[in-house]
């Protein structure tokens, strides 16, 4: 079996977490539906915009999710963050926006507070088992893409090296197995530590690290928003609660 491997990094990233207003948060890592809107810009597959464009014209051919969606969330992708354990550092950046309907304030002049991160770098698999996925592959490897893709915003431009097809094969997950897992995963999908089913037994001349976040892993029908689960990277061995996993040389991922 064959994936598509790259590495997916910048200057910086911001994929925009709305937990308050006064400062625009963002998510640590890139999250799955980030990484469809960036295939679907490679692509040519129209996105939100467009399809708030089809509401207000109340067109009848209107979609349930934005093209890119639509056509791109049953491909498989596993990510792998090269942020030491997992974590990029984050700086605040404050710029002004005085375009004149930016806001109501007197002057209207918009002070815009973010948190942007430095430096961003995944190693990212794409499973070529469909069609899509293959397409997807060919755009990549051959340097093609209709549309710029960034790394949330058009302020942070995305750059795409190390592009290669690697060989993955796949492994059932044995019952008493504890395996280092080294894609993000969902927490859901690792044994509770309170349950003393992990192992430190192989980690204990390294540094342990376990990072977990909420993150956005697809788009509810009806209004589009985020459903977020719990996401995981760790380098502690683990058991795995799926059924099965990868392996590619000498490491584990999984795909969703």
């Amino acid at each position: 079996m064959e994936a598509l491997k790259f590495t997916l990094s910048g200057d910086s990233a911001f994929f925009k977490d709305n937990v308050i207003n006064t400062v625009y948060l963002t998510y640590g890592n890139i999250h799955r539906v980030a990484l469809l809107g960036i295939f679907g810009a490679i692509l040519g597959y129209n996105g939100y915009s467009k399809q708030n464009d089809m509401l207000k014209k109340k067109k009848k051919n209107i979609t349930d999710y934005p093209e890119f969606y639509e056509k791109l969330n049953d491909i498989k992708i596993a990510i792998v963050s090269n942020g030491e354990n997992g974590y990029f550092n984050k700086k605040l950046q404050t710029f002004n926006n005085s375009v004149g309907y930016a806001s109501k304030e007197e002057g209207g002049n918009l002070i815009v507070k973010q948190f942007w991160l430095e430096n961003p770098s995944w190693d990212i698999y794409l499973l070529l088992d469909c069609e899509e996925a293959k397409k997807i592959a060919d755009y990549i490897k051959n340097r093609r893409s209709i549309y710029l893709p960034y790394l949330g915003t058009n302020d942070h431009l995305a750059n795409i090296t190390d592009v290669e097809i690697v060989n993955i094969e796949k492994k059932i997950t044995s019952e008493n197995e504890n395996i280092e897992i080294l894609s993000m995963v969902k927490a859901c999908d690792i044994s509770d530590k309170k349950k003393n089913d992990f192992s430190l037994d192989s980690n204990m001349k390294k540094d342990i690290y376990k990072y977990s976040e909420y993150l956005p892993i697809e788009l509810s029908k009806e209004l589009n928003q985020y459903i977020k689960e719990k996401i995981t990277i760790t380098n502690m061995s683990v058991k795995l609660l799926k059924e099965y996993y990868y392996k590619v040389e000498d490491k584990n991922i999984v795909f969703y």
